[in-house]
């Protein structure tokens, strides 16, 4: 039974594309078949982290047009066999609409085991596009008021949709900064305000940031990157350790 889970977050710069490419790589890691649609109309960033933007000719609204076939517009990644990609289309004038959406997700479902999406930030028209087919959403933020409160919008957007298997990923966290900022006084205070049990705690690494930029996520190995196997038995439901020393 393939699932469908949506990644989003209620402001840009939260490292969400990053999250969303980072996790698809980590279920192709434990032999599953992934797709990874970029919903980011105008913004799209996937494809750069994976290396495969000079191979891109159609993105999913040459397919939903009919300018394409669905095969067309797919991408596998050389570098993770089994991960296969839909690009977003350059222009935000492009934006798929939530019902078409939702049936082009509903038709292609059943040939991967998942298929995670990778939603614009707010709550615009894009994100429901993002969300209308999911069956379960992650909510990622960083340790700062703004953030959390884009994660409140995004927990009570969802919770609106019927969207109820929901969890909190907190992202490019670093323990000395959080200390200093002192904005909240614990974790559990960031957990309580989005109102999101959290899944995964991911440390900032500037490896990350830095394979991301250079298109190499996929086939170079940054550390804290095995966070994202302990995501995914966290959204299996196996009992593995949130954290991982980096």
């Amino acid at each position: 039974m393939s699932q469908v889970i949506v990644v989003a977050s209620g402001k840009g710069g939260t490292g969400k594309t990053t999250v969303s490419t980072s996790l698809a790589l980590a279920l192709v890691r434990k032999q599953n078949k992934v797709l990874l649609i970029d919903c980011d109309s105008g913004m799209r960033g996937t494809d750069m982290m994976l290396g495969i933007t000079d191979r891109l000719v159609y993105d999913i609204s040459d397919v939903i047009s009919g300018a394409c076939t669905f095969s067309d517009a797919l991408y596998e990644c050389s570098a993770a066999r089994g991960l296969f990609t839909l690009a977003a289309p350059l222009s935000a004038e492009d934006e798929i609409s939530p019902q078409v959406m939702k049936q082009f997700i509903e038709e292609h479902k059943d040939e991967y085991a998942y298929i995670i999406i990778d939603a614009p930030a707010g709550v615009g028209t894009g994100f429901e596009a993002a969300a209308k087919a999911a069956d379960r959403a992650l909510i990622v933020v960083n340790c700062e008021p703004t953030s959390v409160r884009g994660g409140i919008n995004i927990r009570n957007k969802l919770s609106d949709m019927g969207i109820t298997d929901v969890r909190l990923v907190i992202n490019r966290f670093e323990r000395a900064r959080f200390l200093a900022t002192a904005l909240y006084e614990d974790l559990d205070e960031v957990i309580d305000t989005v109102g999101v049990g959290l899944i995964a705690l991911i440390p900032e690494d500037v490896r990350i940031t830095a394979l991301s930029q250079r298109g190499a996520l996929a086939t170079n190995w940054a550390k804290s990157t095995v966070v994202f196997d302990s995501l995914v038995e966290r959204l299996r439901g196996n009992n593995v350790p949130l954290t991982i020393e980096v």
